[in-house]
Protein backbone atom coordinates (compact mmCIF):
# COMPACT_ATOMS: atom_id res chain seq x y z
CA UNK A 1 0.00 0.00 0.00
CA UNK A 2 1.56 3.50 -1.31
CA UNK A 3 1.43 5.94 1.83
CA UNK A 4 0.97 9.82 0.66
CA UNK A 5 3.50 12.58 1.70
CA UNK A 6 1.04 14.06 3.96
CA UNK A 7 0.40 10.43 5.69
CA UNK A 8 4.46 10.01 5.65
CA UNK A 9 4.62 13.74 7.45
CA UNK A 10 2.10 12.56 10.02
CA UNK A 11 4.18 9.36 11.02
CA UNK A 12 7.33 11.68 11.01
CA UNK A 13 6.29 13.77 13.69
CA UNK A 14 4.32 11.04 15.74
CA UNK A 15 7.89 9.62 16.03
CA UNK A 16 9.33 12.94 17.27
CA UNK A 17 6.49 12.79 19.78
CA UNK A 18 7.70 9.66 21.23
CA UNK A 19 10.25 10.50 24.00
CA UNK A 20 12.23 6.74 23.94
CA UNK A 21 12.58 6.82 20.30
CA UNK A 22 14.14 10.24 20.21
CA UNK A 23 16.37 9.05 23.30
CA UNK A 24 17.21 6.33 21.33
CA UNK A 25 18.03 8.68 18.27
CA UNK A 26 20.11 10.99 19.76
CA UNK A 27 22.00 7.77 21.61
CA UNK A 28 22.42 6.11 18.41
CA UNK A 29 23.85 9.36 16.76
CA UNK A 30 26.34 10.13 19.01
CA UNK A 31 27.22 6.61 18.78
CA UNK A 32 28.13 6.40 15.35
CA UNK A 33 29.50 9.62 15.66
CA UNK A 34 31.88 7.67 18.52
CA UNK A 35 32.40 5.03 15.95
CA UNK A 36 33.15 7.57 13.00
CA UNK A 37 35.92 9.42 14.99
CA UNK A 38 37.48 6.01 15.49
CA UNK A 39 37.65 4.34 12.42
CA UNK A 40 39.51 7.05 10.93
CA UNK A 41 41.41 8.10 14.51
CA UNK A 42 43.07 4.66 15.05
CA UNK A 43 44.46 4.18 11.32
CA UNK A 44 45.85 7.81 11.80
CA UNK A 45 47.39 7.09 14.54
CA UNK A 46 49.23 3.40 13.38
CA UNK A 47 50.39 5.70 10.15
CA UNK A 48 51.33 8.90 11.82
CA UNK A 49 52.48 7.78 15.33
CA UNK A 50 53.84 4.45 14.91
CA UNK A 51 54.88 4.31 11.69
CA UNK A 52 52.44 1.38 11.05
CA UNK A 53 53.03 -0.39 7.13
CA UNK A 54 50.53 -1.06 4.85
CA UNK A 55 49.79 -4.40 5.89
CA UNK A 56 49.59 -3.51 9.57
CA UNK A 57 47.08 -0.79 8.76
CA UNK A 58 44.96 -3.53 6.66
CA UNK A 59 45.26 -6.19 9.85
CA UNK A 60 43.66 -2.94 12.32
CA UNK A 61 41.20 -2.34 10.13
CA UNK A 62 40.22 -6.16 10.11
CA UNK A 63 40.87 -6.59 13.89
CA UNK A 64 37.55 -4.51 14.58
CA UNK A 65 35.36 -6.65 12.39
CA UNK A 66 36.91 -10.79 13.40
CA UNK A 67 34.84 -10.69 16.11
CA UNK A 68 31.63 -10.77 13.74
CA UNK A 69 33.00 -13.82 12.48
CA UNK A 70 34.41 -15.22 16.02
CA UNK A 71 30.91 -14.56 17.86
CA UNK A 72 28.30 -13.63 15.36
CA UNK A 73 26.44 -16.85 15.85
CA UNK A 74 26.61 -16.91 19.40
CA UNK A 75 26.20 -13.02 20.75
CA UNK A 76 22.57 -13.94 18.50
CA UNK A 77 21.03 -16.74 20.43
CA UNK A 78 22.23 -14.54 23.70
CA UNK A 79 20.53 -11.67 22.75
CA UNK A 80 17.68 -13.42 22.62
CA UNK A 81 17.92 -14.94 25.91
CA UNK A 82 18.79 -10.99 27.54
CA UNK A 83 17.26 -8.03 28.20
CA UNK A 84 18.70 -5.60 24.92
CA UNK A 85 18.41 -2.22 26.50
CA UNK A 86 20.83 -2.86 29.91
CA UNK A 87 23.35 -4.94 27.15
CA UNK A 88 23.29 -1.99 24.78
CA UNK A 89 24.50 0.57 28.32
CA UNK A 90 27.20 -1.83 29.29
CA UNK A 91 28.51 -2.04 26.16
CA UNK A 92 28.75 1.61 25.44
CA UNK A 93 30.53 2.18 28.79
CA UNK A 94 33.00 -0.45 28.07
CA UNK A 95 33.75 1.02 24.59
CA UNK A 96 34.27 4.50 25.85
CA UNK A 97 36.36 2.72 28.50
CA UNK A 98 38.64 1.33 25.65
CA UNK A 99 38.66 4.09 23.59
CA UNK A 100 40.09 6.29 26.45
CA UNK A 101 42.79 3.66 27.78
CA UNK A 102 44.17 4.97 23.99
CA UNK A 103 44.88 7.94 25.20
CA UNK A 104 46.53 7.37 28.22
CA UNK A 105 48.39 4.20 26.93
CA UNK A 106 49.97 7.05 25.09
CA UNK A 107 50.96 9.55 27.68
CA UNK A 108 52.23 7.01 29.98
CA UNK A 109 54.43 5.47 26.43
CA UNK A 110 52.99 2.36 26.37
CA UNK A 111 51.21 2.61 23.38
CA UNK A 112 52.20 -0.02 20.92
CA UNK A 113 50.71 -1.51 17.52
CA UNK A 114 49.72 -4.95 19.43
CA UNK A 115 47.93 -2.46 22.12
CA UNK A 116 46.00 -0.88 19.12
CA UNK A 117 44.86 -4.38 17.59
CA UNK A 118 43.74 -5.14 21.35
CA UNK A 119 41.58 -2.34 21.18
CA UNK A 120 40.08 -2.78 18.26
CA UNK A 121 39.18 -5.76 18.74
CA UNK A 122 37.66 -5.65 21.83
CA UNK A 123 35.64 -2.59 20.60
CA UNK A 124 35.04 -4.59 17.73
CA UNK A 125 33.33 -7.38 20.52
CA UNK A 126 31.13 -4.60 22.02
CA UNK A 127 30.09 -3.65 18.67
CA UNK A 128 28.66 -7.22 17.35
CA UNK A 129 26.65 -7.32 21.08
CA UNK A 130 25.02 -3.39 20.55
CA UNK A 131 24.49 -4.03 17.20
CA UNK A 132 22.45 -6.89 17.23
CA UNK A 133 20.62 -5.68 20.51
CA UNK A 134 19.68 -2.32 19.09
CA UNK A 135 17.91 -3.73 15.88
CA UNK A 136 16.12 -6.02 18.29
CA UNK A 137 15.29 -3.16 20.41
CA UNK A 138 14.12 -0.99 17.86
CA UNK A 139 10.74 -2.65 16.87
CA UNK A 140 9.70 -2.50 20.50
CA UNK A 141 10.16 1.31 20.41
CA UNK A 142 7.72 2.05 17.36
CA UNK A 143 4.89 0.06 15.68
CA UNK A 144 5.58 -2.37 12.78
CA UNK A 145 4.10 0.27 10.50
CA UNK A 146 6.74 3.01 11.33
CA UNK A 147 9.68 0.42 11.02
CA UNK A 148 11.23 2.26 7.57
CA UNK A 149 10.78 5.72 8.63
CA UNK A 150 12.35 5.34 11.93
CA UNK A 151 15.16 3.27 10.31
CA UNK A 152 15.25 6.39 8.15
CA UNK A 153 15.27 8.31 10.60
CA UNK A 154 17.79 6.82 12.29
CA UNK A 155 20.22 5.86 9.27
CA UNK A 156 19.84 9.72 7.91
CA UNK A 157 21.33 11.17 11.05
CA UNK A 158 24.02 8.04 11.36
CA UNK A 159 24.91 9.04 7.88
CA UNK A 160 25.18 13.03 9.08
CA UNK A 161 27.66 12.30 11.44
CA UNK A 162 29.62 9.55 9.46
CA UNK A 163 29.86 13.00 7.34
CA UNK A 164 30.99 15.08 10.37
CA UNK A 165 33.55 11.98 12.11
CA UNK A 166 36.25 12.01 9.90
CA UNK A 167 36.36 15.61 9.36
CA UNK A 168 36.16 15.71 12.76
CA UNK A 169 38.70 13.32 13.56
CA UNK A 170 41.16 15.35 10.34
CA UNK A 171 40.63 18.57 12.46
CA UNK A 172 41.72 17.28 15.30
CA UNK A 173 44.54 15.19 14.57
CA UNK A 174 45.60 18.43 12.57
CA UNK A 175 45.33 20.58 16.11
CA UNK A 176 46.27 17.98 18.71
CA UNK A 177 47.34 14.80 17.46
CA UNK A 178 45.07 11.60 16.62
CA UNK A 179 45.20 10.23 19.60
CA UNK A 180 43.51 13.28 21.67
CA UNK A 181 40.32 12.24 19.78
CA UNK A 182 40.25 9.29 21.39
CA UNK A 183 38.67 11.59 24.05
CA UNK A 184 35.92 12.68 21.82
CA UNK A 185 34.98 9.07 21.19
CA UNK A 186 34.81 8.03 24.59
CA UNK A 187 32.49 11.35 25.27
CA UNK A 188 30.09 9.83 22.56
CA UNK A 189 29.74 6.48 24.12
CA UNK A 190 28.94 7.83 27.23
CA UNK A 191 26.34 9.98 25.77
CA UNK A 192 24.81 7.67 24.25
CA UNK A 193 24.80 5.31 27.16
CA UNK A 194 22.83 8.25 29.13
CA UNK A 195 20.65 8.48 27.03
CA UNK A 196 19.60 4.45 27.10
CA UNK A 197 19.52 5.03 30.68
CA UNK A 198 17.25 7.88 30.45
CA UNK A 199 14.41 5.59 27.95
CA UNK A 200 11.22 4.40 29.97
CA UNK A 201 9.95 0.64 29.74
CA UNK A 202 7.23 0.66 28.15
CA UNK A 203 3.89 -2.11 27.46
CA UNK A 204 6.21 -3.47 24.04
CA UNK A 205 9.37 -3.30 25.72
CA UNK A 206 10.80 -6.49 24.75
CA UNK A 207 11.29 -9.35 27.41
CA UNK A 208 14.38 -11.89 26.91
CA UNK A 209 13.25 -15.37 25.31
CA UNK A 210 12.51 -18.60 27.93
CA UNK A 211 15.37 -20.77 27.43
CA UNK A 212 14.44 -22.98 24.99
CA UNK A 213 16.73 -25.58 24.12
CA UNK A 214 20.76 -25.50 24.16
CA UNK A 215 22.59 -22.91 22.72
CA UNK A 216 23.55 -25.19 19.67
CA UNK A 217 20.37 -26.00 19.14
CA UNK A 218 19.09 -22.65 19.02
CA UNK A 219 22.06 -20.90 16.87
CA UNK A 220 20.85 -24.25 14.11
CA UNK A 221 17.15 -22.63 14.17
CA UNK A 222 18.58 -19.03 12.99
CA UNK A 223 20.62 -20.73 10.46
CA UNK A 224 17.93 -22.83 9.06
CA UNK A 225 15.22 -19.99 9.00
CA UNK A 226 17.72 -17.75 7.19
CA UNK A 227 19.38 -20.96 4.55
CA UNK A 228 15.92 -22.13 3.37
CA UNK A 229 14.24 -18.51 3.35
CA UNK A 230 14.06 -17.41 -0.79
CA UNK A 231 14.48 -13.46 0.51
CA UNK A 232 16.74 -14.07 2.74
CA UNK A 233 19.63 -16.05 1.73
CA UNK A 234 20.14 -14.23 -1.90
CA UNK A 235 20.78 -11.16 0.29
CA UNK A 236 23.22 -12.31 2.91
CA UNK A 237 25.32 -14.11 -0.19
CA UNK A 238 25.03 -10.47 -2.09
CA UNK A 239 26.42 -8.84 1.26
CA UNK A 240 29.21 -11.03 1.94
CA UNK A 241 30.36 -10.74 -1.69
CA UNK A 242 29.85 -6.76 -1.62
CA UNK A 243 31.21 -6.58 1.69
CA UNK A 244 34.57 -8.34 1.00
CA UNK A 245 35.34 -5.79 -2.07
CA UNK A 246 34.20 -2.60 0.62
CA UNK A 247 36.44 -3.98 2.99
CA UNK A 248 39.47 -4.27 0.64
CA UNK A 249 39.21 -0.94 -0.26
CA UNK A 250 38.86 0.48 3.05
CA UNK A 251 41.52 -1.00 4.75
CA UNK A 252 43.91 0.69 2.53
CA UNK A 253 42.07 4.09 1.96
CA UNK A 254 43.89 5.65 4.48
CA UNK A 255 47.50 4.49 3.03
CA UNK A 256 46.00 5.50 -0.54
CA UNK A 257 45.28 8.62 0.18
CA UNK A 258 48.32 9.80 2.29
CA UNK A 259 50.84 7.80 0.71
CA UNK A 260 49.70 7.54 -3.20
CA UNK A 261 47.74 11.14 -3.52
CA UNK A 262 49.60 12.77 -0.77
CA UNK A 263 46.86 13.91 1.32
CA UNK A 264 47.64 14.90 4.92
CA UNK A 265 45.39 14.61 7.87
CA UNK A 266 43.40 16.84 7.12
CA UNK A 267 42.26 16.16 3.83
CA UNK A 268 42.05 12.47 4.53
CA UNK A 269 39.35 13.53 6.83
CA UNK A 270 37.69 16.04 4.01
CA UNK A 271 37.46 13.48 1.13
CA UNK A 272 36.17 10.61 3.57
CA UNK A 273 33.67 12.90 5.09
CA UNK A 274 33.23 13.99 1.18
CA UNK A 275 31.90 10.52 0.25
CA UNK A 276 30.26 9.45 3.25
CA UNK A 277 27.58 12.58 1.68
CA UNK A 278 26.18 9.47 -0.14
CA UNK A 279 25.05 8.33 3.19
CA UNK A 280 22.74 11.59 3.70
CA UNK A 281 21.86 11.16 0.21
CA UNK A 282 20.50 8.03 0.39
CA UNK A 283 18.67 8.58 3.49
CA UNK A 284 16.81 11.20 1.14
CA UNK A 285 16.32 8.74 -1.74
CA UNK A 286 14.32 6.19 -0.07
CA UNK A 287 11.22 7.38 0.34
CA UNK A 288 11.08 8.04 -3.66
CA UNK A 289 13.15 5.34 -4.32
CA UNK A 290 10.50 2.57 -2.54
CA UNK A 291 7.25 4.36 -3.55
CA UNK A 292 8.18 4.93 -7.49
CA UNK A 293 10.00 1.38 -7.73
CA UNK A 294 8.88 -0.83 -4.83
CA UNK A 295 11.21 -2.36 -2.33
CA UNK A 296 12.74 -5.61 -3.93
CA UNK A 297 12.68 -3.53 -7.35
CA UNK A 298 14.22 -0.54 -5.68
CA UNK A 299 16.83 -1.98 -3.71
CA UNK A 300 17.96 -4.00 -7.19
CA UNK A 301 18.18 -0.37 -9.34
CA UNK A 302 20.34 1.21 -6.83
CA UNK A 303 22.51 -1.78 -5.81
CA UNK A 304 23.19 -2.19 -9.73
CA UNK A 305 23.00 1.51 -10.70
CA UNK A 306 25.96 2.91 -7.76
CA UNK A 307 28.43 0.11 -8.31
CA UNK A 308 30.19 1.68 -11.39
CA UNK A 309 30.90 5.20 -9.87
CA UNK A 310 33.42 2.75 -7.36
CA UNK A 311 35.99 3.17 -10.99
CA UNK A 312 36.47 6.90 -10.30
CA UNK A 313 38.44 5.91 -7.14
CA UNK A 314 41.73 4.31 -8.87
CA UNK A 315 41.34 7.27 -11.41
CA UNK A 316 41.80 9.71 -8.58
CA UNK A 317 45.55 11.82 -8.22
CA UNK A 318 46.95 14.79 -6.43
CA UNK A 319 45.30 18.13 -5.70
CA UNK A 320 42.01 18.19 -7.50
CA UNK A 321 41.75 14.45 -8.88
CA UNK A 322 41.29 13.93 -5.42
CA UNK A 323 37.73 14.81 -6.03
CA UNK A 324 37.13 11.75 -8.09
CA UNK A 325 37.64 9.99 -4.91
CA UNK A 326 35.06 11.85 -3.02
CA UNK A 327 32.57 10.93 -5.73
CA UNK A 328 33.74 7.30 -6.30
CA UNK A 329 32.72 6.52 -2.81
CA UNK A 330 29.47 8.78 -2.55
CA UNK A 331 27.00 6.86 -4.57
CA UNK A 332 28.12 3.60 -3.57
CA UNK A 333 27.54 4.52 -0.13
CA UNK A 334 24.10 6.35 -1.15
CA UNK A 335 23.17 2.40 -2.90
CA UNK A 336 24.48 0.79 0.10
CA UNK A 337 22.38 3.41 2.01
CA UNK A 338 19.19 2.70 0.38
CA UNK A 339 19.51 -0.88 0.52
CA UNK A 340 20.39 -1.05 4.44
CA UNK A 341 17.24 1.01 4.93
CA UNK A 342 14.97 -1.11 3.48
CA UNK A 343 16.85 -4.22 4.51
CA UNK A 344 16.83 -3.32 8.02
CA UNK A 345 13.02 -2.84 7.67
CA UNK A 346 12.41 -6.29 5.67
CA UNK A 347 13.93 -8.44 8.48
CA UNK A 348 12.61 -6.23 11.69
CA UNK A 349 9.27 -7.24 10.41
CA UNK A 350 9.42 -10.24 8.29
CA UNK A 351 11.14 -12.54 10.91
CA UNK A 352 9.31 -14.18 13.74
CA UNK A 353 10.09 -11.95 16.84
CA UNK A 354 11.75 -14.91 18.55
CA UNK A 355 14.12 -15.63 15.86
CA UNK A 356 14.43 -12.01 15.11
CA UNK A 357 18.11 -11.63 17.52
CA UNK A 358 19.58 -15.06 15.72
CA UNK A 359 18.73 -14.09 12.44
CA UNK A 360 20.02 -10.53 12.61
CA UNK A 361 22.94 -11.64 14.42
CA UNK A 362 23.31 -15.00 11.59
CA UNK A 363 23.24 -11.89 8.90
CA UNK A 364 25.94 -9.90 9.80
CA UNK A 365 28.41 -12.80 11.33
CA UNK A 366 28.25 -13.39 7.11
CA UNK A 367 27.91 -10.29 5.59
CA UNK A 368 30.50 -8.33 8.76
CA UNK A 369 32.74 -11.88 9.06
CA UNK A 370 33.46 -10.86 5.25
CA UNK A 371 35.38 -7.91 6.05
CA UNK A 372 38.10 -9.05 8.11
CA UNK A 373 38.94 -11.41 4.83
CA UNK A 374 38.30 -8.55 2.35
CA UNK A 375 40.80 -6.04 4.79
CA UNK A 376 43.34 -8.79 5.05
CA UNK A 377 42.95 -9.38 1.14
CA UNK A 378 43.37 -5.73 0.38
CA UNK A 379 46.19 -5.70 2.40
CA UNK A 380 47.99 -8.24 0.98
CA UNK A 381 47.14 -7.20 -2.37
CA UNK A 382 48.50 -3.63 -1.71
CA UNK A 383 51.58 -4.40 -0.67
CA UNK A 384 52.28 -6.84 -3.31
CA UNK A 385 50.57 -5.39 -6.31
CA UNK A 386 50.08 -1.36 -5.44
CA UNK A 387 47.51 0.40 -3.93
CA UNK A 388 45.91 1.70 -7.29
CA UNK A 389 46.07 -1.61 -8.82
CA UNK A 390 44.55 -2.71 -5.73
CA UNK A 391 41.56 -0.24 -5.64
CA UNK A 392 40.85 -0.81 -9.67
CA UNK A 393 40.91 -4.70 -8.86
CA UNK A 394 38.30 -3.71 -5.97
CA UNK A 395 36.02 -1.48 -8.04
CA UNK A 396 35.61 -4.83 -10.44
CA UNK A 397 34.47 -6.85 -7.99
CA UNK A 398 31.58 -5.00 -6.40
CA UNK A 399 28.96 -6.24 -8.49
CA UNK A 400 24.49 -6.87 -7.83
CA UNK A 401 24.65 -9.64 -10.55
CA UNK A 402 23.93 -12.33 -7.37
CA UNK A 403 20.18 -10.24 -7.16
CA UNK A 404 19.63 -10.63 -10.49
CA UNK A 405 19.28 -14.19 -10.03
CA UNK A 406 17.10 -14.70 -7.43
CA UNK A 407 13.04 -14.16 -6.04
CA UNK A 408 13.57 -10.60 -5.09
CA UNK A 409 14.54 -9.45 -9.09
CA UNK A 410 10.64 -11.08 -9.72
CA UNK A 411 8.58 -9.22 -7.45
CA UNK A 412 8.05 -4.99 -6.88
CA UNK A 413 7.64 -5.63 -3.13
CA UNK A 414 9.69 -7.77 -0.48
CA UNK A 415 6.98 -9.52 1.50
CA UNK A 416 6.19 -8.61 5.67
CA UNK A 417 5.86 -12.44 6.23
CA UNK A 418 7.98 -15.77 5.42
CA UNK A 419 6.13 -17.61 2.53
CA UNK A 420 5.59 -20.17 5.32
CA UNK A 421 3.21 -18.39 7.34
CA UNK A 422 1.14 -17.17 4.04
CA UNK A 423 0.54 -21.09 2.87
CA UNK A 424 1.50 -19.98 -0.66
CA UNK A 425 5.34 -19.53 -1.81
CA UNK A 426 4.52 -17.99 -4.94
CA UNK A 427 2.56 -14.93 -4.73
CA UNK A 428 4.34 -13.34 -1.45
CA UNK A 429 2.08 -10.45 0.14
CA UNK A 430 3.92 -7.03 0.25
CA UNK A 431 4.27 -5.55 3.14
CA UNK A 432 1.71 -2.83 4.20
CA UNK A 433 4.20 -0.15 4.50
CA UNK A 434 7.06 -1.32 2.37
CA UNK A 435 6.76 1.45 0.32
CA UNK A 436 6.66 3.89 2.89
CA UNK A 437 8.66 7.44 1.99
CA UNK A 438 11.19 8.76 4.05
Amino acid sequence: MNQNPEDTRWRRRRLFRNRNFLLLWVGESTSALGNSLATLALPLIAVFALDASTFEVSLLAASVWVPWLIMGLPVGAWVDRLPTRPLMIVCDVVAATLFVSVSVAWWLDLLSFGYLMTVGTLAGTTSVFFSTAFHVYLPTVISPKDLIQGNAILQGSESVVQVAGPGIAGLIARAFGAVTGMLVTTVTFLVSALCLLLVRATPVDREPEPDQGGLRQQIAEGLRFLARDEYLRPLVLYGACANLALAGYEAIQVVYLVRTLGADSLQVGLLVSAGSLGGVLGALAVGPVTRHLGTARGLLVVKLAAAPFGLLIPLAGPQWWMLLFAVGTMMPIAGTIVANIILNSFRQTYCPPRLLGRVVASTMMVNLGALPVGALIGGLLGTWVGLRTTMWMVAFLFTGLILLFSRIAQVRDLPDHPAEELGDRSSPEPAADAVEPA
